[in-house]
């Protein structure tokens, strides 16, 4: 046996341990369970409490927060650990012995699923306290979706080892771009499984509400049920945004339609390019007579003119954007000839031959395509500056992953997916609360930095 001849006297060790537990606090102390713990209680009373049921709760949100991926490694860790065991609430005079076994907490989760609604009520209720303490707290948001692999397989697969999952099913993303050389590449991911569709806060990379489905569910039809959530349980919230930004896997012409209509939401959402045989070629907006007016699917609009009177050849030149005139819903564009200076040899037949100076006003209502035009025109900048608050929501589903134990895991159907993606978003928002609580807005985001 070695020897060790004096023991330090301060451990840089068990002041890390320590703060990692902290880590725990703050979600305990912000998360308000208090309604769930005394319907759980309630239902217990008169029967046998060797495990107390806030203390075994306590733990399920400590497996959370540290990543376990399934009940035995949280089991092991609270043996081991007598200072976790203490936080949780069991019974310090027990030992290893106050640790419950896994059936209590089998037991716990097949009672947490016919209380979904009260899990459901605190996500809401903590949502509603950061709209209260992080000023512009939901002006602008973002909507994606993840997938999650289940730890189950399709039943064709599953004979021999016996993990079948019936609720799951296949789930395919295509991604796709160019290379620096012009090139074009894609990459196709699939997965058995779910995905989880998410509209966060984009500036505070924040959730504030979500939905599970199984993998094969397209993202298009989640936005407004998500938002249509948001109306009835966060008006207020929703009252002040501005804008709701997301990937060309949510483009539709009812999208964008009810987000301005219904909410008064500018829909920031990417296009498909559906113009098969006349992706360069740009449509009239007024079709019903002869014009030098079009557009193109991206929404920009062109004015087709002659820099020359002999020349037959046509340029198509985008108009100067004036800005969207929301009392007639209409997008108002100047000619780019006044604007910018450019030769026009038909300039002065614009208008029916009536010029000023200020050159030719068009008006393109939404309502020509709702699809194309929407009250911020992709083709300007504030667009694209909007545009890139989108991948907030794809740095909440990386932390999802890595932070909160859903690289591996050991789930296996609907119901325990969806319980543990709430429980997961739950102590996020409950560790962001904790954080203001505490003055470490700096953290905010943070779901491992220890707590001060």
């Amino acid at each position: 046996m070695a020897i060790i001849p004096q023991p330090e006297l301060f451990s840089w060790h068990q002041v890390d341990a320590a703060s990692d537990l902290d880590r725990l606090d703050l979600v305990l102390e912000a998360l308000p369970d208090e309604a769930l713990m005394r319907a759980l209680e309630d239902e217990r009373n008169g029967h046998r409490d060797d495990y107390p049921i806030r203390a075994v709760w306590n733990s399920i949100l400590a497996g959370v927060v540290f990543g376990h991926e399934s009940a035995a490694s949280l089991r092991r860790e609270l043996r081991r650990n007598g200072e976790l065991r203490a936080r949780c609430g069991f019974d310090v005079f027990k030992g290893a012995k106050a640790v419950p076994p896994d059936c209590v907490y089998s037991r716990l989760f097949t009672k947490l699923f016919a209380r979904e609604a009260l899990i459901e009520a605190m996500f809401d209720a903590l949502v509603d306290e950061l709209h209260q303490l992080l000023p512009g707290f939901g002006t602008r948001l973002g909507i994606d979706s993840k997938g999650i692999d289940s730890h189950g397989r399709p039943t064709r697969h599953a004979q021999a080892d016996g993990r079948r999952d019936t609720d799951a099913d296949w789930g395919t993303k295509r991604y796709h771009g160019l290379r620096e050389d012009g090139t074009p590449w894609e990459k196709i991911k699939r997965w058995f499984g779910y995905k989880l569709h998410l509209i966060v806060d984009t500036d505070y990379e924040l959730p504030v509400a979500y939905e599970l489905t199984r993998a094969s569910r397209s993202d298009c039809p989640q936005m407004l049920p998500l938002v249509e959530q948001l109306a009835q349980r966060h008006p207020a919230l929703l009252e002040q945004t501005e804008y709701l930004s997301g990937d060309k896997g949510y483009d539709a012409t009812a999208n964008n339609q009810a987000l301005w209509d219904l909410y008064g939401i500018r829909p920031v959402l990417d296009i498909r390019g559906t113009w098969k045989d006349e992706a360069q070629l740009p449509r009239s907006v007024h079709p019903q007579r002869v014009d030098t007016i079009f557009y193109t699917e991206r929404g920009d609009v062109l004015c087709r003119h002659r820099d020359d009177a002999e020349r037959e050849q046509d340029n198509y030149t985008p108009m100067v954007y004036e800005g969207f005139e929301a009392d007639r819903e209409t997008l108002k564009y100047r000619c780019p000839a006044a604007a910018k200076g450019i030769p026009c040899s038909q300039r002065d037949l614009c208008n029916g031959g009536w010029h000023t100076e200020h050159g030719r006003i068009v008006r393109v209502p939404l309502h020509t395509d709702r699809r194309i035009f929407t009250p911020l025109p992709r083709h300007t900048k504030t667009w694209q500056r909007e545009y890139k608050h989108r991948t907030a929501v794809e740095r909440v589903n990386s932390r999802f992953d890595v932070s909160l134990g859903f690289e591996r895991h050991y789930i296996r159907g609907l119901k325990k997916m969806r319980l543990r993606c709430g429980l997961a978003l739950l102590v996020m928002l409950a560790m962001a609360v904790g954080r203001l609580r505490q003055n470490q807005r700096e953290h905010l985001r943070s779901l491992v930095q220890p707590a001060a």
